[in-house]
């Protein structure tokens, strides 16, 4: 080993002042900040004016359950952010190791924290490498697969960079160290780990609902407090109706329940072998239209298998295997070794005792044994083909090389023969498998209509032999291409996975990215759909929204599927809520300004609210279609649609309200049969829009039935025996409940045409 001059103590210091030391550098934040973040927002906001004017109203009951629900939906919020930094500290502590490094004079072993550029350290079989250096002394094999995308190891001698975070498989050397920390090359994929996210569609749905009941409701407020001012009615009359219709039309559970929703959901698919660490990437599986997937370890096994072997000049393939096997020794741990040793004892094939191994010598190209054969010296060795081909005087080997080489295979040549006259004896070719499952897997991901995109390092020839095998079809493309609308991207960096990303979400795109190394951490983080396979690092899994638990890519279909349920799931309970909202507080708006009174008591509007959300809780059970294209919320459209429907249960709630101020029920009595009318007609709104096309197209879940069926009973029974409101007669109840009916079958042939455009499920 060359021992070239390295650092003394005290410069080293000097470097380390300078540069920092050799880690990824964290701002700490407080704990108590970031919770307090979490209640920062417009959707609190509304929670939070809602919950002071409770207390300023003395009302404590509700005001403790709106406190919950802040607390609820921050909590969950804070913890999900939390959890989302464990990717930039799992790549924090894959750089607490040692590394060996000359100063003063002498080799040391040191933090590898410690370490500073212009450092001449040493690196051995089964070093992890601590920082960026350039070989000055030595060659190695080096696994940088995890890091680079590369599925083989890749042979570095003097003047070769190796980057921080490879693996030395084989060999050792010295070399300078060039870049640490942030500046290296793993510690620029951290940086982009640290920067890398995507703004919750879910998020912007909530908002974007909660904007257009906020200016309705404004509206509203205003026209009354106007009213009131015109005919003089105190305001501390006035007061509590206001409160009243701002919490009708506040979604105040909507976000808590997006949250069980996926919650739930994400419960179901850990059965299936998907961990889910940020529920919001189950409704963003719904609307996932691009899946960015790496090769290595997600498409194909990450391991050297023998894929083709080509006899030549009257040579057997058993002689073939036997003599490339004799020079391959499993103590070198090489992966072209083990690989060969691994076929000829699958295959039964007899290996002859040898004599002497020589290792392969990237300046010779090749490893080489002695043995005996029939008591005559013979020598083997396996190799690059053209320098096998040139010490056997072999010509006839190009053609047969060139065509397993554009398959996508490592192509080796294998001599053996009498010590000064070894002959060729053929070709063999190595290559990563393709995974068992990953053809079905995407077939029935295309089926879904989501577009599979594969991002590698490995070459463009591989990346085409990868995508053929898979159906891939479209355009094959390296880096330089990557602004270009390709299937299959190759020769790409860390950095490229995470730009696609970010390229594709400026097209308005919903992406997502399955990967299992290093590399692919800014990309799993940055998409909005990231996946992280069983076989993921640590820094990989941390940085995803979903973990696969099993081997191969099934629970990615898997988690399409759920999520376009859970979406049908939610677009239910959305348009139930609006168009409950635009009803309820249309009602007691207008019938204050039209007739001149309460057309409605408060408490019972509270009842009201917990009895709708009494059914709708049970929609997160109920039986629905996943849609076969990607699901994406349209607000207008939603606000439009609920509207609609809304305006057409105005009418009816009003009819309600006129039929019976004509029978002669008294006023309190006409407040009850509101109060009915309200419940019967939200339950019915319920089963009209949880089915896009008719009502009679898909059976509801039990779950949902049961909780309509208690619901009306318990109304009912409330109802006849005058708690919380006046009674009226139980023939006036069957009277309104069948009504509901009817006009909800009549409301169905209008909203089928109305809803379709929300949906892409197949009626």
């Amino acid at each position: 080993m060359v021992v070239e001059k390295g650092l003394s103590s005290v410069e080293a210091q000097r470097r380390l002042d300078k540069y920092g030391p050799n880690a990824i550098v964290e701002v700490p934040q407080k704990m108590w900040w970031l919770f307090l973040r979490k209640l920062w927002d417009p959707v609190p906001w509304m929670l939070e004016i809602t919950l002071i004017l409770e207390m300023a109203l003395g009302k404590w009951v509700e005001a403790l359950i709106i406190g919950s629900l802040l607390l609820f939906n921050a909590a969950l919020a804070f913890r999900q952010e939390h959890k989302a930094q464990n990717a930039l500290h799992a790549l924090k502590r894959r750089l607490h190791v040692k590394a060996r490094v000359y100063r003063d004079g002498q080799w040391r072993s040191i933090a590898a924290h410690d370490i500073v550029p212009g450092d001449l350290a040493h690196v051995r079989v089964g070093d992890i490498v601590p920082a960026d250096m350039v070989l000055t002394d030595g060659h190695v094999l080096v696994d940088q697969s995890a890091l680079t995308g590369e599925s083989m190891p890749v042979d570095r001698t003097v003047t070769s960079a190796v980057y921080s975070a490879s693996i030395i498989r084989r060999g050792e050397a010295s070399g300078t160290i060039t870049a640490t920390g942030a500046l290296s090359y793993f510690g620029k994929t951290a940086e982009l780990v640290r920067n890398a996210g995507s703004k919750s569609h879910l998020e912007e749905l909530v908002l974007g609902i909660v904007r257009y009941l906020v200016i309705m409701d404004g509206f509203l407020v205003a026209a009354i407090l106007i009213y009131a001012t015109i005919e003089h009615i105190p305001l501390a009359e006035i007061l509590p109706f206001a409160l009243i219709l701002f919490v009708a039309s506040v979604p105040v559970a909507l976000p808590a329940t997006f949250t069980l929703a996926t919650a739930m959901a994400s419960l179901g698919l850990a059965q299936r072998g998907v961990l889910v660490t940020r529920l919001a990437a189950i409704e963003e599986a719904a609307a996932m239209s691009d899946l960015c997937t790496d090769k290595t370890g997600t498409l194909t096994q990450n391991r050297l298998s023998l894929v083709a072997s080509s006899p030549m000049g009257g040579a057997t393939a058993v002689e073939l295997l036997s003599m490339a096997a004799v020079a391959s020794d499993d103590a070198t741990q090489d992966p072209i070794d083990l690989t060969i040793l691994g076929a000829a004892q699958d295959q039964n094939v007899t290996i002859p005792q040898r004599l002497v191994f020589t290792p392969f010598d990237p300046a010779t190209k090749r490893s080489e044994a002695s043995l005996r054969v029939e008591g005559a010296p013979w020598v083997a060795m396996k190799g690059a083909p053209q320098v096998i081909a040139a010490l056997t005087n072999t010509g006839n080997w190009g053609r047969v090389a060139e065509d397993l080489a554009s398959q996508g295979a490592r192509v080796l040549a294998v001599a053996a023969g009498p010590v000064g006259a070894p002959r060729f004896l053929g070709l063999l070719a190595l290559a990563d498998p393709i995974r068992p499952d990953a053809p079905q897997t995407l077939q029935a991901l295309h089926g879904f209509g989501v577009r599979v995109r594969m991002v590698t390092g490995d070459n463009v020839a591989t990346a085409k032999t990868v995508a053929t095998t898979l159906g891939l079809a479209g355009a094959i493309c390296d880096r330089s291409d990557v602004g270009r609308d390709c299937s299959v991207y190759a020769g790409v960096f860390p950095e490229d996975k995470f730009h696609l990303v970010q390229r594709l979400q400026q097209q308005h795109k919903v992406v997502g990215m399955t990967g299992d190394g290093v590399n692919d951490a800014p990309a799993l983080k940055q998409a909005e759909v990231g996946i992280a396979v069983e076989s993921a690092t640590d820094v990989a899994k941390a940085a995803a929204s979903l973990v696969l638990t099993n081997p191969g890519l099934a629970g990615v279909a898997d988690a399409v599927e759920t999520g376009r349920r859970v979406y049908q799931r939610l677009l239910t309970y959305t348009l139930n809520k609006i168009i409950k909202t635009f009803q309820v507080a249309l009602f007691l708006s207008f019938g204050l300004l039209v007739f001149r009174r309460f057309v409605i008591t408060p408490i019972l509007v509270l009842l009201l609210l917990f009895a709708n959300d009494f059914v709708t809780m049970s929609l997160a059970r109920d039986h629905v279609r996943p849609s076969r294209a990607p699901d994406r919320w349209d607000v207008r459209a939603l606000i439009f649609s609920s509207l609609v429907v809304a305006m057409a249960w105005i009418a009816y709630i009003f009819g309600v309200y006129l039929v019976g101020r004509t029978m002669g029920l008294s006023l309190h009595a006409v407040q009850t049969l509101d109060f009915l009318g309200l419940v019967f007609s939200g339950l019915a709104n319920v089963l009209l829009v949880r089915e896009r096309g008719h009502i009679w197209s898909s059976r509801p879940g039990a779950l949902l039935l049961w909780a309509i069926m208690g619901d009306i009973v318990i109304v009912s029974l409330l109802a006849q025996n005058r708690l919380l409101m006046a009674r009226i007669p139980l023939t006036v109840t069957a009277g309104l409940l069948f009504a509901t009916i009817l006009y909800t079958l009549i409301l169905d042939q209008m909203k089928v045409p109305l809803l379709r455009r929300l949906s892409n499920a197949e009626t």
